[in-house]
């Protein structure tokens, strides 16, 4: 699916607001976890919401209430992220997230497992973290 490469470019170009939009899908967003969960110098779970805000402004997605930056999504995807680099230390990046996306995670729809839908599109969830209703993520 993604190369090395593939999820390095991703992860740049967020970080310069260059990805083309279409680009930004359910799948990339686990690439650009994975590569900043990586990178020495950042700290993805600090680093990530800020990122995704400025990337979303500067492809004209506005950050709001109802739409944008969700930090429970945020947060939950990047939990789920770095417990896979955890259980796999020695894989590829590409290896790592292959992974990832072929288990239940790949789904968009994963997070609906843990949350009740009205719960996990709130605003309150938007904002900030809430946690699981349903059942408790897998990992911390």
């Amino acid at each position: 699916m993604f190369t090395d490469t593939d999820i390095a470019r991703i992860g740049e170009g967020v970080i310069a607001r260059t990805l083309p939009k279409p680009e930004w899908t359910h799948a990339a967003h686990f690439a650009a976890a994975v590569w900043l969960l990586t990178r020495p110098h950042l700290d993805a779970f600090r680093d990530m919401p800020g990122l995704i805000r400025a990337y979303n402004e500067a492809t004209g997605v506005p950050n709001t209430d109802t739409g944008g930056y969700h930090e429970t999504i945020t947060l939950a995807s990047l939990r789920a992220a770095d417990a896979q680099l955890a259980a796999r230390p020695n894989a590829t990046l590409s290896s790592a997230l292959a992974e990832l996306l072929a288990g239940p995670f790949g789904r968009s729809d994963w997070l609906l497992a843990h949350w009740s839908k009205d719960r996990l599109f709130s605003v309150e969830a938007r904002r900030r973290w809430v946690d699981p209703d349903l059942m408790p993520l897998p990992f911390n």
